[in-house]
């Protein structure tokens, strides 16, 4: 459907207003459905987004600020993301022994089976928001949000 009837938006739009309109209104589409599929697994997006940037560690720790850096949404509260993971047994948090300021964090054994848990029911959930779209649309897509980032740093 059309974003501007999404939108009961009565008044023609240029090309260049509807595509903010239909990046922020399709981002919170996308939004609502993995917030209902994290929910069957206790967690949110962000927790999520954590605990698969973790795994990618491969038992290394990381700390706070690098996790920060590898999150999509930046604005998210790490510190409060990663206590509640650890009140879940997801992850362990260590003080560093050269600087005890500096906090590093792993994924737990519990993390990872979750993870593992999750694999492939997220691929299904993936393909199911995005079945409408062929895999040379898929890929158009891509580019052009690619490019659209990378023109407005």
């Amino acid at each position: 459907m059309l974003v501007e009837k999404q939108l009961n938006q009565e008044s023609k739009l240029n090309s260049f207003t509807k595509v903010i309109l239909n990046l922020m209104y399709t981002g919170n589409w996308v939004n609502e459905k993995s917030s209902e599929f994290f929910k069957l697994y206790d967690l949110t997006s962000q927790q999520f987004n954590v605990l698969r940037i973790l795994r990618g560690q491969k038992g290394k720790p990381i700390n706070l600020q690098d996790i920060q850096l590898h999150m999509i949404s930046r604005m998210s509260n790490t510190t409060r993301l990663i206590e509640k993971l650890r009140i879940k047994g997801f992850v362990n948090r260590v003080a560093c022994e050269t600087n005890r300021r500096k906090i590093e964090i792993t994924i737990t054994p519990e993390g990872l089976d979750l993870l593992a848990t999750i694999d492939e029911p997220i691929k299904t959930h993936e393909q199911k928001v995005t079945e409408s779209l062929t895999e040379h649309e898929a890929n158009q897509l891509n580019i052009l949000l690619n490019k659209l980032r990378t023109n407005n740093k």
